[in-house]
């Protein structure tokens, strides 16, 4: 009897405990139907109401528009290059059109990751780092992502790969333009007009094209200068590589260059002009001439699809115009010390310093000039351009120049 009775109140007590279990089931689930207090809700998905895109393929801008001020992680990933954007759960409001890839960018996909998270790829077409990745605030209180990405080295990007930290967010490089630390070593870029696919003017009677003709000038010219104590000299490009405008001036601006020098050796169609001529950059052109010769280097870019309407983008502030202002007066400077060097030396053509717009000399942080080492399209000055001895001349001349130009920048605290 015990042992019935024992057995009969076992499943009275499991009888009881089962009909609590039911009852808090049942609660559970109702409470599931219940509206959550605001302490326990998801937070509402940001908007991301439009987005932009512009640049070439060596800096490229991406915008995207905000409601509300966005939290965002940056990070890296190889094979393929790869920046990655996290955020939180985002509603992506505008037309897929808006941010479709250009520029560095091969493709750019977007979407949620989940409740609570949503992210951007950007893949790009080559080794790429970020200068600018910030939040910024509209006037009208909404807020704007801006991802500025320019062109990097392999090693560049494969230490910006193995050194960021998953658990925050990569740091941008500053763009050279933001950095106020100056070095004490003067740095010039020295820039061999065209190449690869670009060959440029061709020698009237040798048929040599200008490229071949910069670039054995560029080398010799970094030599020289290489020389001379307190200067660094680096090449835009050591070899028959086609290089865009805008990538000749990133590259300058990655180097810290505190001068770019370009060299060029064109063709006219009157035969008879010939000299050595130094530009400097101008919106309005100093002469037809002048302009004529910008409108065709400009051109230069389209030998491999790109175009001048996707250029670099320009951020307009008065900070920025004041450093141009101050650039170009640099820049006039060097032209002055050119010339000074090559009268009663190197033959000049009338007027030898002009100016017009060239978007080689954009950079505007580093004082610019181009220079015509004369012209393909005259007889003696294409003998010349292949002299060995003439060129000799002309570069010891250059060196002369940058090293007052030098000399002087640093006397005025440059």
């Amino acid at each position: 009897m015990k042992a019935g009775a024992a057995t009969a109140g076992g499943g009275g007590r499991g009888r009881f405990f089962a009909r609590i279990g039911c009852a808090l089931l049942l609660l559970v689930g109702f409470g599931a139907t219940l509206p959550l207090s605001s302490a326990g809700a998801a937070p509402p998905p940001l908007l991301a109401f439009s987005a932009r895109v512009a640049g070439d393929e060596a800096r490229t801008r991406i915008v995207i528009d905000f409601e509300k001020k966005p939290e965002f992680s940056v990070h890296y990933v190889a094979a393929p290059e790869r920046v990655i954007v996290d955020l939180p759960a985002t509603a992506f409001g505008f037309p897929a059109e808006d941010l479709s890839a250009r520029g560095l960018f091969k493709d750019i996909r977007y979407g949620t990751m989940g409740e609570s998270s949503a992210r951007i790829v950007l893949t790009a077409k080559r080794p790429v780092k970020l200068s600018i990745a910030e939040v910024q605030s509209n006037d009208n209180g909404s807020y704007r992502l801006v991802l500025d990405a320019e062109m990097a080295s392999k090693e560049v990007f494969a230490d910006l790969v193995k050194t960021q930290n998953w658990a925050t967010s990569a740091a941008a490089t500053p763009d050279p333009l933001a950095m106020a630390e100056k070095d004490n070593v003067f740095t010039v870029a020295v820039d061999a007009g065209h190449g690869g696919i670009d060959a440029g003017a061709t020698g009237a009677g040798t048929k040599t094209p200008e490229k071949t003709i910069t670039l054995a000038f560029a080398k010799t010219l970094a030599e020289r200068l290489n020389k001379v104590e307190g200067i660094k000299v680096f090449l835009t490009r050591d070899d028959d590589t086609f290089l865009s405008l805008s990538e000749r001036v990133t590259l300058a601006r990655q180097g810290h260059a505190d001068l770019f020098v370009s060299l060029h050796a064109d063709t006219l169609g009157q035969k008879d002009i010939r000299g050595a001529t130094v530009y400097t950059l101008s919106d309005k052109a100093s002469d037809r001439m002048a302009e004529n010769l910008a409108t065709r280097e400009n051109l230069s870019d389209e030998l491999a699809g790109y175009t001048l309407q996707s250029g670099p983008p320009e951020v307009a502030d008065i900070l920025l115009d004041l450093t141009r202002r101050e650039t170009q007066a640099f820049s006039i400077a060097l032209a002055s010390n050119v010339v000074e060097s090559f009268e009663g030396q190197i033959g000049l053509i009338n007027n030898p310093h002009r100016y017009a717009g060239f978007q080689v000399l954009r950079a505007p942080d580093i004082p610019s000039v181009l220079l015509e080492l004369g012209f393909l399209s005259n007889a003696e000055d294409e003998k010349l351009l292949l002299d060995e001895s003439w060129r000799s001349k002309v570069i010891d001349r250059m060196v002369d120049a940058i090293r007052r130009y030098r000399d002087r920048a640093m006397a005025n605290g440059g």
